[in-house]
């Protein structure tokens, strides 16, 4: 069974320390960590490199999960995560963000890890202009209403 709490310990160390071998070593082979900024990268070298990119895009990474939960077989954890962003025109921004992990679990290791969160909260942190909010948000929307759950209820509102 899943031991969930050194587990987001290992997680966290990881992402602090931009151990992106360490954190695909958590996950299976043909693992999907599924970022709410950056989207779904499948397999040990695609997170370990998506893990880079977060830290060219800020710094002084920390990640504290919160009220873990599982069966062995998948598990949740509160989240609150907080950076120094590094993005042009928002350089040593702080940034703190509040959300939600789920993990499924395969022989010990992460199958599958997705997060949700408040993007906005994020990107206003940043003095984002609004425009550019709402393009990141709309995209955002898009890719959650294209799965297959979200259309089952979308269809709802078809015309006959």
């Amino acid at each position: 069974m899943v031991d969930f709490a050194t587990l987001l310990d290992r997680f966290a160390k990881a992402v602090h320390h931009n151990d992106g071998a360490g954190l695909a070593s958590l996950f299976t082979a043909d693992g999907i960590y599924d970022d709410g900024f950056y989207g779904e990268y499948s397999g040990r070298e695609a997170i370990a490199a998506m893990l880079g990119h977060f830290h060219e895009t800020g710094t002084d990474y920390r990640w504290d999960f919160l009220d873990p939960l599982s069966d062995g077989r998948i598990g949740y954890a509160r989240y609150r995560f907080s950076y120094v962003s590094k993005v042009p025109g928002s350089e040593g921004k702080p940034v703190v963000l509040e959300g939600t992990s789920f993990f499924t679990f395969q022989d010990d290791m992460i199958a599958r890890y997705c997060e949700v969160f408040d993007r906005g909260l994020a990107l206003v942190q940043q003095d984002f202009p609004a425009e550019r909010i709402k393009k990141v948000l709309v995209k955002a929307a898009a890719r959650q209403n294209a799965g297959a759950e979200c259309q089952q209820h979308l269809k709802r509102f078809a015309p006959p």
